[in-house]
This record gives structure tokens, C-alpha cells and sequence, in this order.
């Protein structure tokens, strides 16, 4: 729930159904720094962050801050997710400069992350148009910095990396080949697919997900008309979500979810989705 604003004043919040969980929703840890209501609110409806770390809250919030955000959460008894900074950040770049900030910024948030004991990683893949003609470059770099970053951690959950930029998904495809025998796999995002992807207008779900089928475990849900990436409510944009969803069971994929709205009433229309369509979401796993 990257909740913006506050609910107005008195306006208890939703609880989420029981029924339809588990899943988790995304809530940056600058929110929380900033005011702790947000981790209340998250606590006292039972919603299972996927937790947002940017450069903000990295260089605001000590080792003792986050102690305590991540027993709270366990006190709780809730359990959580990352998704990691991806501003500026170039996994695969072709300057050795850029890359070795990248892979130090990604290397350093492994001691922050140990903390809160998450069920699973998400990042950026990192691909844009840019390397189109400078592929292989890319790939073989990007490869090496996902697979530095899952080495020497002990316990380390799983990693998914998500789709952006890209406008096919056969970079991906290359980069998840890349990556076989790691702990990594994807997180496909279906607002980035239909905005970003303009999958709004190729109308071209079946083949991303027949693509990625061996790689996809994890869903972004959120919506929009196609002109951006608004991150709206489940139900509120031009998604084709049962064309989606008859896709995932057409090639047998039960991935777990996260939902990414921007707003409480975004929130509040995703969960009111997720009851009107159960049998899409009963059997999403965290």
C-alpha cells in the first residue's frame, strides 16, 4: 500500500480478507521512517509488506531502526519481502564506472535485508532499448552481477527480478538462461507489460507468459490505461486481466503476488477485485 496520503480522518481501514490471502503489498521503508502510522495501519489490517528500500531511508535509518521495524513485523507474526533500489542503478552497463557503483550499492543493503528475514527479493532486471545492439555485453555483465549478489549469503531468499523497459521479452529470457542453477527467478509485472511494454495495444500476454513460463514466479499486480504506468487499482485500468489469468493457467504458473497500488482507495479496489475473482487469486502462495 505506497499510500501517498492518509485515509481521511475516522475512515477505519479495510482488513483484507482472509480468504484471499496470502499476498503481500508494497510499502516503501521511507514511509515508514517518515511516519510510523504506515506500519501500524499494515499490522492492524494484516497486510504483508514487500518492503521498498531506496537511498533515502538508507541514509536516514540506522542498523537499531530497522531491528526494531523488522520485530515488529515479526511480533506480528507477518511476514515480508524487499524490493530493492533501482534508481540509477545499471546491472548490466557497459561502463565500468556505473557498474561498480551499481554492484556496490546492490552489495550493500545485504546487511539491512538480513534483518527482516524476507520471503523473497525483488529488482529490476535492468534492461532497456539502449542495449539492443550491445546485447551480449549487457547480458554477460548483468549475469555477473545477479549472480554476485546471491553468492555468500547464507539463507538468502529468493530473487526475482522484474520486467520495465523491455519490449519483447526475449532479453529476459536470455538473461533467466543466464542465471539457471542461481536462486533467481521472475517477477512479472503486469502494469510494466501493458504501459511500458505498450502491451496495451500489441495485445501480446500469451506470448510474454509462454515465453517466461520456466522463469515466472511472481507477480506485480496494479493497473492502468496504457498511457502509463499509474498503478492503479485491480479493475480500474484496461488490463485484460482474464486474458491474463487464463494464460497463467493455460501454462500451469501459480505464482505468488504482490500488489503495487498507490493509493488507499487503489488498495481498497484491488481487494474487491481479488473477492470478486477468487478463483484467480485462492491459490497464489507467498
Amino acid at each position: 500500500m505506497s499510500i501517498r496520503t492518509r485515509p481521511a480522518a475516522g475512515r477505519p481501514g479495510r482488513r483484507a480478507d482472509t480468504a484471499m490471502r496470502p499476498f503481500f503489498v508494497n510499502l516503501p521503508l521511507s514511509y515508514i521512517a517518515r511516519d510510523p502510522w504506515y506500519l501500524d495501519e499494515f499490522i492492524g489490517r494484516r497486510l504483508a509488506p514487500e518492503l521498498g528500500l531506496d537511498a533515502a531511508v538508507m541514509a536516514q535509518a540506522d542498523d537499531a531502526w530497522h531491528r526494531a521495524t523488522a520485530a515488529a513485523l515479526r511480533k506480528a507474526g507477518l511476514p515480508c519481502a524487499f524490493h530493492l533500489p533501482f534508481f540509477d542503478l545499471q546491472p548490466g552497463s557497459l561502463d565500468d564506472f556505473i557498474l561498480g557503483a551499481t554492484r556496490r550499492r546492490l552489495d550493500s543493503v545485504k546487511k539491512i535485508i538480513s534483518l527482516y528475514q524476507p520471503r523473497h527479493i525483488i529488482a529490476h532486471a535492468g534492461h532497456s532499448h539502449l542495449y539492443t545492439e550491445l546485447y551480449a555485453g549487457w547480458l554477460a555483465r548483468a549475469v555477473a552481477t545477479w549472480a554476485g549478489f546471491l553468492q555468500g549469503w547464507p539463507g538468502h531468499p529468493v530473487l526475482f527480478l522484474e520486467n520495465v523497459y523491455e519490449k519483447d521479452p526475449q532479453p529476459l529470457c536470455g538473461l533467466f538462461a543466464g542465471l539457471a542453477g542461481h536462486n533467481a527467478g521472475m517477477c512479472f509485472d503486469a502494469g510494466h507489460w501493458h504501459s511500458f511494454s505498450s502491451g496495451y495495444r500489441k495485445k501480446n500476454v500469451a506470448a510474454w507468459i509462454s515465453s517466461l513460463r520456466h522463469s515466472i514466479r511472481h507477480l506485480h499486480l496494479h493497473d492502468n490505461d496504457g498511457a502509463c504506468d499509474s498503478h492503479l487499482g485491480l479493475g480500474q485500468g484496461r488490463i485484460p486481466w482474464e486474458a491474463f489469468f487464463a494464460e497463467l493457467a493455460k501454462n500451469a504458473l501459480h505464482p505468488g503476488i504482490t500488489l503495487e497500488p498507490h493509493t488507499a482507495g487503489d488498495l481498497a479496489h484491488s481487494l474487491d477485485f481479488m473477492e470478486k475473482h477468487p478463483e484467480w487469486f485462492a491459490t497464489r502462495a507467498v
